[in-house]
């Protein structure tokens, strides 16, 4: 029988038996916002591709702005059809889950990448190189610091417009991270909004040296939590002979009928259960940065540029912690008594160790970032609440934290000396006297880290430490307490340092932003007094959408 006669009948084989592979099913309406955001960002591949050089800032900042707030329309108008509630569903074959957690953390996602895009647009805060505006990000990547390639790339004012489809990238990965359905689809999502951060992570404009250090950092450390994730996935199909959530956790709870003689020699073997469970929550625990898994964070916050700290300190967080609590509320609730001894403890720690460490901070970015840390323990308590209203208050803290966190970093670029950016602490004494708005503008960030009530952290703080109280945790928010306490300290610490000290003669100065970081800043500010003074709305807006689909 020849070559072609053989694919000819197997041709006829298939055409005979149409049910054999059956054709995937894909609801593009309600994939729209993801597929708009990786839509956009091939655009911005191209863009760098075939556009002259002089065209390709203004055009991606138009399709970065335009997709961001396309997605976000196409996530209100799910949320309008009632996707969040009672049309809640699974989607692309079982891989995405459509329901109120993760439209309301796609939707947070996506405002708080919409105002990152503009302080990675700002091109104000430096002064003019070579008669061109420069951004906060390396003329050319691929130069050697200090090299000759640099100069003459500075020289011919290139600027690195690559980062604005990066950025969609990671988010279009953001966006799928919290809503998969299976653990696959959960494992190709960390990488793809992974990945893009690695990279964005090395391209300051200045310190170049130690940006590449914290990209290095991340980079190693990330393969590292992968593949603890990888490995944890591959045990827990091991155990269940599926990836997909609810037949892990009908597997959990035995609730399989028909099962096969090779799934049921494994069924019974809880070791493989309990370590690929632990495994994929460290995976997750890493990407939050919870004690023992942060030691990351201090040096990439501190060495990437203040843009790519800002969206990454907001936007990682969202996306891990709605992926967590899928797992644990999906997949591993009849786990509960073996996991909420190990997250009790984990919490704990992470609050008192960001909450300790960050008092002995002498930069401004680093103790920004041991303040994350405590935060991502301070939201923890939520997530051991195991009630809706656990779920709810998470949504809540995230988005409340989010825009303070971003707001926050956006007034770190305004303070510079000739060095680039001023962020030693030393240096922010009597910036309340040499510029009275920005550092009023820091005061309330700062407040808002701290829980003052009227800001939007009060609110967060409140409505956790409520529903893990109301949970039955009520010693982990008697630690909670204590561990804002021991955070306020230093968060008025800098405010007396900018408001009570005498400036120094050569202190930085602030620089004037465009409109770009203007509208950042203020969108942070507004954001954080309205969630504090009326925060009703969006705690109901929270609490619709607390309901994950099973």
């Amino acid at each position: 029988m020849t070559h072609a006669a053989t694919v000819h009948s197997l041709w006829t084989t298939a055409a005979a038996a149409p049910d054999k592979i059956p054709s995937p099913d894909i609801e593009y309406g309600q994939l729209s916002p993801t597929l708009i955001v990786l839509g956009a960002a091939i655009v911005g591949v191209l863009i760098e591709a075939f556009l002259p050089r002089r065209q390709r800032y203004a055009a991606q900042l138009f399709v970065s702005v335009v997709a961001l707030a396309a997605a976000f329309a196409a996530v209100i108008g799910l949320a309008a059809g009632d996707y969040g509630t009672s049309k809640a569903r699974v989607a692309a074959m079982g891989a995405i889950a459509v329901d109120g957690p993760a439209l309301f953390l796609q939707g947070t996602i996506l405002l708080v990448a919409l105002v990152a895009v503009f302080t990675f647009a700002e091109r104000r805060l430096d002064p003019v190189a070579h008669g061109n505006r420069v951004d906060s990000f390396a003329a050319q990547a691929a130069a050697v610091p200090g090299g000759d390639a640099e100069k003459a790339a500075v020289k011919a004012g290139f600027t690195t417009t690559e980062v604005f489809p990066l950025v969609l990238f990671a988010v279009g990965g953001m966006l799928v991270f919290p809503s998969a359905n299976d653990l696959l689809t959960l494992f190709v999502a960390l990488e793809v909004f992974s990945l893009p951060l690695y990279v964005l992570c090395a391209l300051a404009r200045r310190h170049r040296m130690l940006s590449q250090e914290a990209a290095v950092k991340y980079f190693l450390l990330g393969a590292f939590s992968s593949a603890f994730l990888l490995f944890g996935i591959a045990l827990l199909y091991g155990y269940a002979g599926t990836v997909t959530y609810a037949g892990i956790a009908d597997v959990v709870d035995g609730q399989v009928r028909n099962v096969t003689p090779a799934l049921a020699g494994t069924m019974g073997n809880d070791a493989l259960l309990l370590i690929g469970g632990a495994m994929v929550l460290m995976g997750l625990l890493f990407k939050i940065g919870a004690v023992p898994f942060h030691m990351w964070t201090p040096d990439v916050y501190q060495g990437a540029p203040t843009p790519v700290t800002g969206f990454m300190a907001a936007a990682t967080k969202v996306a891990a912690f709605g992926a967590l609590l899928r797992l644990l509320y999906v997949v591993l609730p009849g786990l509960r008594w073996d996991w909420r001894p190990v997250m009790w403890g984990v919490a704990i720690v992470t609050m008192l160790g960001g909450a300790i460490v960050a008092v002995t901070q002498t930069d401004v970015k680093r103790l920004l970032a041991y303040s994350s840390i405590a935060h991502a323990g301070f939201i923890l308590a939520g997530v051991i609440a195991t009630t809706p209203e656990g779920i709810s208050s998470v949504l809540f803290y995230l988005a409340a934290y989010s825009f303070v966190t971003l707001g926050a970093f956006a007034v770190v670029t305004l303070v510079r000396d000739a060095g680039g950016e001023a962020t030693h602490l030393s240096k922010w004494a009597g910036l309340g006297r040499r510029s009275p708005l920005v550092a009023a503008v820091f005061a309330v960030f700062l407040l808002a880290f701290a829980g003052i009530p009227l800001t939007s952290g009060f609110a967060g703080k409140f409505a956790v430490f409520k529903a893990a109280a109301d949970g039955g945790a009520g010693a982990l928010v008697v630690i909670g307490v204590i561990s804002s306490a021991i955070a306020a300290f230093f968060y008025i610490r800098v405010i007396v340092l900018m408001f009570f000290s005498e400036p120094r003669t050569d202190g930085p100065s602030v620089a004037v932003p465009s409109p770009l970081t203007s509208s950042a800043i203020a969108i942070g500010v507004a954001v954080t007094l309205v969630l504090g003074v009326a925060p009703q709305y969006f705690l109901d807006l929270a609490g619709q959408a607390g309901v994950f689909v099973r």
